[in-house]
């Protein structure tokens, strides 16, 4: 295991202090963090009920470690959810959808009465943007949402060969300087063919954990 997966099992582990209660229903993100995470699941499988999923492979690598997994329309609002980032700021704000599930997450954030974000420290950033930002976008709009973007002062290039779970394109935009993430991310949502952006401003966590050589970081 080398020092970043040494984090990401540290940072896993120090989330499993939040299923702090019995019978909970709980959202599980995307991404190497998260996989880490599922593994060390089971330590507390006894106070969870059931999980609802962000993507295919994480529905996956649950029902593989024997938990019950719902769609979210079969559930009232989630206790927790739990989700790794691409990115993460001072204030809690996160650029996600590496992994192009942003959509779901998203959608699972917003179901969520707290939202619990586990990083290494490499993923900490003073402004948001160096990592290309994610949009996932009707097909038949690539063209439109392409052009809106470059407007934005962005430098959008297709994720290819990639389709997301909901059968959408991911646009990734590069250069893009986030100074304010509620305002871009309202812009970009506004664009017709935009389904979701990868900025989660609105949807930012209530609290991040920060592995790093000294520890758990705790930002609140």
């Amino acid at each position: 295991m080398n020092k970043q997966e040494q984090l990401k099992h540290q940072v896993a582990l120090a989330a499993l202090e939040y299923f702090d209660d019995y019978d909970m229903v709980v959202g599980i993100g995307t991404g190497s963090t998260v996989n880490c995470l599922i593994d060390v699941l089971p330590q507390v499988k006894s106070r969870i009920d059931s999980c609802v999923s962000s993507s295919i492979e994480t529905t996956r690598r649950l029902k593989e470690h024997g938990f019950h997994v719902k769609e979210l329309n079969q559930t009232g609002p989630l206790s927790l959810y739990i989700d790794g980032a691409d990115e993460c700021d001072t204030h809690n704000r996160l650029i996600k959808g590496g992994g192009g599930a942003l959509t779901r997450e998203k959608i699972i954030a917003a179901a969520s009465d707290k939202f619990v974000c586990i990083v290494d420290e490499s993923k900490m950033i003073k402004i948001l943007g160096s990592f290309p930002l994610p949009v996932e976008v009707i097909p038949m709009a690539q063209s439109h949402v392409a052009r809106a973007l470059v407007k934005l002062g962005g430098q959008p290039e297709l994720r290819q060969g990639f389709i997301t779970d909901n059968g959408n394109i991911i646009i990734d935009v590069h250069n893009l300087k986030i100074i304010d993430p509620l305002k871009i991310e309202s812009q970009i949502n506004d664009i017709a063919g935009v389904v979701c952006n990868g900025i989660f401003a609105y949807q930012k966590a209530y609290v991040t954990l920060i592995a790093s050589k000294n520890g758990i970081k705790i930002q609140n």
